[in-house]
């Protein structure tokens, strides 16, 4: 399994990148690691498979969850570039 990307600014200390999602209780929020995501499914609800076998119920839509993912890599990109 590969290792996690990090973010590095001004000599923080490095950290995975990960987006926040809610669970389906709509109370509970945590952070992903977006690298560990295997797939997303909605059936209804939106199961997050983890490449390590777990799922994982969300609130958010499949779509939400890929643009969370998405706005963080821009995000990543152009804290790169400064």
């Amino acid at each position: 399994m590969a290792a996690p990307r990090t973010q590095n600014t001004c000599g923080a200390k490095e950290v995975p990148i990960m987006i926040l999602v809610t669970r389906i209780n709509k109370i509970d929020q945590f952070y992903v690691n977006e690298d560990m995501i295997e797939f997303i499914e909605e059936t209804p609800d939106t199961i997050l498979s983890m490449n390590t076998g777990k799922k994982i119920a969300v609130m958010e839509t499949a779509i939400d969850v890929i643009e969370k993912i998405r706005e963080e890599k821009i995000r990543i990109i152009h804290a790169k570039q400064f």
